[in-house]
């Protein structure tokens, strides 16, 4: 399904678009959705790429549980761009496509560990409105994996909210980026 674009897509010109392009498709095979809505606003893309950049150079937390805790957020949100993409990012990253697969059902599939489990409930009481966070959970995180890891975890999540929110509200949709990877995209929350 092809983005509805409730904030029109811009027309990228001059130079920095066409860095921005070939980068874009040269690490992704396409430019992003979210590149032309947030073109309007020039400020607005510098300081969301900028922060992107730092936050990929997290590694306190197992990229692994990272990427679990993005889509089971995305999930919890609906934002099937969010989806696509981050399954993309997973099969891109090495993750167990069939692991992945099973994120959207995460409470009834038998493949995840204990600590996974936690991990992407954690992202889900983040997502959700309201927060359904609490002392007990986050405890339990500190316990297994450090206050390092969960303050990364933290932040991932919020700004996997972040993302999310912006993305279903300017009516993003499915880019197609899981195609390569063979997964069908789940389908998310109303």
């Amino acid at each position: 399904m092809p983005s509805t674009f409730r904030i029109p897509r811009a027309t990228a010109s001059g130079l920095y678009a066409k860095v921005m392009e070939a980068y874009a498709r040269r690490t992704y095979g396409q430019v992003p959705d979210n590149a032309y809505v947030l073109w309007h606003h020039r400020k607005a893309l510098r300081a969301v790429l900028s922060f992107e950049s730092k936050v990929a150079r997290f590694d306190a937390l197992d990229p692994h549980l990272k990427s679990y805790a993005l889509l089971a957020s995305a999930g919890t949100i609906g934002c099937s761009w969010c989806l696509d993409f981050g399954y993309f990012l997973a099969h891109d990253e090495g993750l167990d496509t069939a692991k992945v697969r099973e994120v959207p059902r995460w409470r009834e599939s038998a493949v995840f560990t204990d600590l996974e489990r936690d991990v992407m409930d954690y992202a889900e009481a983040m997502s959700e409105t309201p927060l359904r966070v609490t002392d007990d959970m986050v405890a339990g995180l500190v316990e297994r994996l450090g206050v390092p890891a969960v303050v990364e975890l933290t932040q991932m999540v919020a700004l996997e909210n972040m993302r999310s929110r912006f993305n279903f509200a300017a009516g993003l949709e499915s880019q197609g980026f899981s195609d390569v990877c063979e997964l069908p995209l789940a389908t998310v929350r109303p």
